[in-house]
């Protein structure tokens, strides 16, 4: 058995257990399906509503992907310029801490005033909610870099810029995956949080219009599709790390001591 199956294997096998309970659990109960679905209710609603989730889907997703795009450029060029200017980090480090203790809830209502009902509000969202995780750890990860190869490339006469290509940037990137990877799974909640406020599109939107309705099959489907594409974009950004720093790979399969 491969090790990648035997990582698998718990979760997967938890999750099938946790299915049949909550199946037989409803049945045993008789509970209403528009209170509590049954999980072959959930399929039945993914088979006949799959090309109405497949839509909303892809919205959602669009949201995501250019909202972490936006968070991840924009975190680690900052956390940069932050690193290597003990000005910006005075001036602008604290705005960057304080910015995130502007509720969601009171901001996303004025993007939609300012933006309309279109992807650019709940793209914003994201990249807000994303940018402040991948930003601290780039400075965290720049920070980190050692100090006694920093000295040795200045004493060698290296300018800041090799300085940071073969010193600094290396050190960081592990801190950088890191905020990436919690800055894209935020990101999902951040865009269905955009849409919940209003959209007219995306599986927030759905969700809410099926909860109305009392389709509560296609809202646990909807939640469902949301789950996996959170743990699929952290899977990527975890493939990404891998390929690009192979020696954490083989960091992290050491047998320790």
């Amino acid at each position: 058995m491969t090790a990648t199956l035997q990582r698998w294997m718990w979760p997967i096998l938890l999750l099938a257990m946790f299915l049949i309970v909550w199946e037989v659990a409803v049945i045993l109960t008789d509970t209403p399906t528009w209170m509590l679905p049954r999980p072959t209710d959930i399929f039945a609603a993914f088979r006949e509503d799959h090309a109405l989730l497949w839509w909303h889907t892809q919205v959602t997703l669009t949201e995501v992907v250019i909202g972490f795009g936006v968070a991840l450029v924009s975190g680690v060029a900052i956390g940069i310029a932050i690193d290597s200017s003990p000005v910006l980090e005075r001036s602008l480090y604290p705005l960057i801490i304080a910015s995130q203790t502007i509720p969601m809830v009171v901001l996303a209502p004025l993007l939609l005033i300012w933006f309309g009902y279109g992807l650019t509000p709940k793209i914003i969202v994201a990249a807000l909610i994303a940018f402040f995780p991948i930003t601290v750890s780039t400075v965290d990860g720049l920070r980190a870099a050692d100090r006694e190869v920093m000295a040795m490339l200045r004493s060698f006469g290296a300018s800041g810029w090799n300085r940071f290509r073969l010193a600094k940037l290396p050190a960081a990137l592990p801190s950088i995956f890191s905020g990436a990877r919690i800055g894209v799974a935020v990101c999902v909640i951040a865009a269905v949080f955009g849409e919940l406020v209003g959209a007219s599109e995306g599986l927030g939107y759905l969700m809410q219009r099926s909860a109305s309705q009392f389709l509560t099959a296609r809202v646990f489907a909807a939640i469902f599709i949301l789950s996996f594409m959170g743990v699929g974009l952290f899977a990527l950004i975890s493939l990404l790390e891998r390929i690009l720093l192979p020696w954490r790979k083989y960091l992290s399969d050491r047998p320790r001591a």
